[in-house]
């Protein structure tokens, strides 16, 4: 049947009525006030796409790299095209206006994804597929489609890949609810969210409960102590906001909240009791703590999901180590304090996001200042260093993401947007929910803290294995050099120059023009340094300007940039270095201050090399602002199918080690634009040709004792340290998220080689 009732699943019914759907029923099975409901099977949305042929082409639209954020979009677009402009056959839609016509009184529905791999125990998908509320017959079928299409939006392909589920073997249900015309609505968290402290987390908010989900308004919050059986906490949040039903449209409207209810207290003590009670009651039934959504309607309180809390780490004793002593110095320093949402101490500079299409200047380490968080940001929270928002509470979606990305976060500010600007440097506590001036020491324990356990970033608690590769980390920004050099990484296998200059928001020749050589010297040596002193004596690699003509015509004194079709093969690397002398010897300057200061673990890398000629050119140069190749540790990138097949007389020059940028070394070997999506599902950085080049690289090297790294996107995949380790590559280096597993890696291929070299 295309569809079944809640009365006839349970939680043994996940392959058919998806994790939402599972839970509902088993709840409403437990005797547990749940709407009524009933679900279209994932069995319909699996025949669906075969009965239509359109599984093959869905599945090879959304194989693409998760972190390239074109690719996403592309699949995105191109997989809800293909289910929303397909039919839903005859029979199928028959059976399921049927099913709703058995609600009588033609009521509006809630249609809710259910996807078989979501509201997991160890993994919640939160807000990963797509809700309708306020639906009604006309458009109940459409909305469907579009549950099943939001199976393969950018956050849920982006999830999925990063916990490991292949995109085939996931299905959608679809959840189709009689709807609460909700009077108060809100989540709650059996077990502290963080902690898992024994106490009864509910936050609350006027409407529908959309507001508090999504983060669109700052919830009240209350806490009630599970073994004293009383309220510990109430904190009352002024809420601006409430998402209703429009009378005249019956669509879901955000409103206002009249004056004298935005700072009203939205529950009172006998509903909290009574919340306190249900709570009991579903976390005994599950035996685990459960993260709940509820309404209030006239007078009585629903329940509309419950599913497993994935964010508790570890112990609440454990936790209450981690946070003791926080209070006293520092807090004269607090900027901004809001909640919690996330635990983790992070320093990093402040970027300020407005709309979702300004993520891409978050950068590794960035803290994103926003005005509330939705999950399309999670890519841009992966690499970023914490979260501050301005509305939102504990129980939002993107708060629940945060904690199992382990991103420390501070939600609910009120003004952060407005208090915080972009370049600002911030430290950010989610332990204690504030944000203080980054330049100054914060109140802590004593130790390091960041992600969830108090840990360094990758750490995963072990000890750090011990392996013949180097496994470094790629620093994308200064300010994130602690939190990488708290990984355990052997050294920086890239730090990037460009990035330095790209923050002064000026030309390097603007910058000179405004404030005098020495400055623009000065800039690029306190950069440099504050990664060097955090690593030191571990070495790290400095790769000269490589920045496109484009992303420079962005700047202040942009104008006079050439204008390029494919800015990536062009105006850039070492060829622009080349041809502008002046500005390649202040960048070389900054190296040589660095080494008067005695900072010899600097490693000087070439970008965008094609043979030997480029690099006698860049030598002459070094030896012209007094640094001596035969007494530094210099090396090229390996970036260009010439750089590769040029790598013997490239060694000849002298070089210490190379790296290889796979990124542009697969664009360029298979003619392949990876930003393109038309062509990106041919963009493989394992494809044999690529892999033949670095196989060869490695091997010439050798013979002449050139070290060699990678230091590209790729490296971080397990299959390209297998082939590189067993190849003989000399290092590795990832981002700061991939260390640890690098490291466990290197070591297990390592360990095999050994073995076989034994029994050989």
């Amino acid at each position: 049947m295309p569809v079944a009732w809640l009365s006839a699943i349970s939680t043994s019914d996940v392959d058919s009525a998806g994790g939402k759907g599972a839970s509902l029923g088993e709840l409403r099975d437990a005797g547990l006030p749940v709407p009524p409901a009933f679900v279209v099977t994932a069995e319909t949305y699996r025949a669906f796409i075969e009965e239509a042929g359109i599984a093959d082409d869905l599945f090879e639209a959304v194989d693409v790299d998760s972190e390239d954020s074109a690719a996403l979009a592309s699949a995105e677009q191109r997989a809800r095209e293909l289910i929303v402009d397909t039919d839903i056959p005859e029979r199928v839609e028959s059976s399921i206006l049927a099913a709703y016509d058995d609600f009588e009184g033609d009521p509006f529905v809630a249609v809710r994804s259910s996807a078989t791999a979501e509201d997991l125990p160890d993994a919640s998908f939160a807000g990963q597929q797509e809700t309708f509320l306020n639906v009604d017959r006309a458009d109940l079928l459409d909305r469907i489609k579009r549950c099943w299409a939001s199976l393969f939006t950018q956050r849920a392909i982006y999830y999925r890949d990063q916990q490991g589920f292949d995109h085939e073997t996931v299905d959608i249900a679809v959840v189709v609810q009689r709807m609460v015309d909700a009077e108060k609505s809100g989540v709650m968290f059996t077990r502290h969210p963080s902690t898992g402290e024994p106490e009864i987390t509910v936050e609350a908010a006027w409407g529908l409960g959309e507001a508090v989900v999504s983060g669109a308004v700052s919830p009240d919050n209350y806490s009630y102590d599970r073994e004293a059986e009383s309220i510990e906490t109430v904190t009352v949040a002024t809420k601006k906001t409430m998402h209703v039903r429009d009378d005249e449209t019956g669509e879901t409207v955000e409103r206002s909240v009249p004056d004298e209810k935005q700072d009203e207290r939205v529950l009172d003590e006998t509903e909290l009791a009574e919340l306190h009670s249900l709570g009991e009651l579903i976390e005994d039934h599950y035996d685990q703590p459960q993260d709940v959504e509820w309404a209030t309607s006239d007078g009585s309180i629903y329940l509309l999901q419950s599913r497993p809390i994935t964010t508790i780490e570890g112990s609440a004793d454990e936790s209450r180590n981690d946070h003791a002593d926080t209070d006293g110095g520092g807090t004269s320093d607090v900027l901004v304090d809001g909640l919690g949402a996330s635990p983790g101490t992070v320093t990093g500079t402040a970027r300020v996001v407005g709309t979702l299409d300004q993520l891409d200047k978050v950068n590794q380490g960035d803290i994103i200042v926003t005005e509330m968080t939705t999950p399309d940001m999670v890519p841009a929270m992966k690499r970023a260093g914490a979260l501050v928002t301005d509305e939102g509470g504990m129980t939002s979606h993107a708060a629940i993401v945060s904690r199992e990305l382990g991103v420390p976060a501070v939600i609910g500010s009120e003004n952060a947007t407005s208090t915080l600007t972009d370049d600002q440097m911030v430290s950010v506590d989610g332990d204690r929910g504030v944000v203080a001036d980054g330049h100054k020491e914060p109140a802590t324990d004593g130790e390091p803290r960041s992600a969830s356990s108090g840990r360094p970033d990758g750490s995963a608690g072990d000890t750090k294995p011990m392996t013949a590769t180097d496994i470094k980390v790629n620093v994308s920004i200064p300010e994130a050099a602690e939190r990488a050099a708290a990984t355990g990484a052997d050294g920086v296998g890239l730090l990037r120059m460009e990035h330095m200059v790209l923050s002064t928001n000026k030309t390097p020749q603007q910058y000179v023009d405004d404030h005098g050589e020495e400055a623009f010297v000065n800039t690029l040596t306190d950069s440099m340094r504050t990664v060097a002193e955090a690593f030191y004596p571990r070495p790290v690699r400095v790769r000269t300007l490589d920045a496109p003509s484009d992303e420079f015509r962005q700047l202040e004194g942009g104008d006079d940039e050439p204008s390029e079709h494919n800015p990536m093969l062009g105006y850039r690397g070492i060829r622009r270095s080349l041809e502008e002398p002046a500005t390649f010897k202040l960048q070389l300057r900054a190296f040589k201050k660095l080494y008067e200061m005695g900072y010899d673990s600097l490693e000087l890398m070439l970008p965008l090399v094609t043979d030997a000629e480029d690099v006698h050119r860049a030598t002459a140069s070094l030896r012209e602002v007094g640094i001596d190749p035969e007494k530094r540790d210099w090396g090229v990138m390996v970036e260009t199918p010439a750089s590769a097949l040029c790598i013997e007389e490239l060694c000849e020059t002298g070089l210490d080690f190379v790296s290889f940028g796979t990124n542009d070394l697969t664009q360029y070997t298979l003619a392949v634009d990876r930003n393109n999506g038309t062509v990106a599902d041919r963009y493989d950085e394992l494809h044999p040709a690529v892999m033949g080049l670095l196989h060869d690289v490695i091997e010439t090297c050798r013979e002449y004792d050139v070290s060699t790294s990678i230091c590209g996107q790729a490296a971080s995949k397990p299959r390209m340290i297998q082939e590189l380790v067993d190849a003989g590559i000399t290092s590795v280096s990832v981002n700061v998220d991939a260390v640890h597993d690098a490291q466990r890696e290197a070591k297990r291929v390592e360990q095999r080689l050994i073995l076989e070299s034994v029994r050989d």
